[in-house]
C-alpha cells in the first residue's frame, strides 16, 4: 500500500531540527555519513518533502511585491514540477526518497538561495535557514498550543 502525502501542516520544532540535522550532516559529510546518523524513514521523508515546499514555494512562487511577468511564471512552473517529482517519488518510496529530497534542498539553496554573508558557503546558509524556521515553527506552536 503506498503512503499517502499528508496534508500541509506546520512542521514542529522537533521536526525542524530533525530535517535540518539530516541536510546538514549531508551537506559536510555526504550520503554515507547521514546513512550512519538518521535511518532513512518514511517519516523523514515526508518532513523533508514539508521542508522543501517552504523553502521552494516562497523563492518560485508567483505571488510577490513586484508586479509578476512571463519569467514570474516559468521561475512558478519550475517550483511546481520541482514539487511534484518530489512528492510522487515520496509517495512511490519514501525511503529512497529522503537522500533525494535532501540532495534537491541542498541544490537549490546553494544554486537559488543566496547565502547570508555573500560567501558562498551552503552551510552557513542551512544554518541561518534553521534559526528561521524555528523561529517560524515555535511561533506556529505557541499561537496553535501543539505539543
Amino acid at each position: 500500500m503506498p503512503y499517502l502525502i499528508p496534508s500541509r501542516t506546520p512542521l514542529t520544532p522537533e521536526e525542524v531540527d530533525r530535517a535540518f540535522d539530516y541536510l546538514l550532516a549531508l551537506q559536510t559529510g555526504g550520503g554515507n555519513h547521514t546513512s550512519g546518523l538518521t535511518p532513512a524513514t518514511p517519516e523523514l521523508a515526508f518532513v523533508l518533502l514539508r521542508l522543501a515546499e517552504n523553502i521552494v514555494f516562497p523563492v518560485t512562487g508567483v505571488l510577490g511585491d513586484g508586479e509578476p511577468h512571463s519569467d514570474s511564471f516559468a521561475l512558478d512552473e519550475v517550483g511546481c514540477i520541482l514539487l511534484s517529482a518530489l512528492r510522487d517519488w515520496t509517495r512511490d518510496s519514501p525511503t529512497t526518497a529522503v537522500l533525494c529530497i535532501a540532495r534537491s534542498i541542498i541544490r537549490f539553496v546553494e544554486n537559488v538561495i543566496p547565502d547570508p554573508a555573500a560567501h558562498g558557503d551552503t552551510r552557513a546558509t542551512l544554518e541561518t535557514m534553521r534559526k528561521e524556521h524555528l523561529e517560524w515553527a515555535r511561533t506556529v506552536q505557541s499561537m496553535t498550543g501543539r505539543p
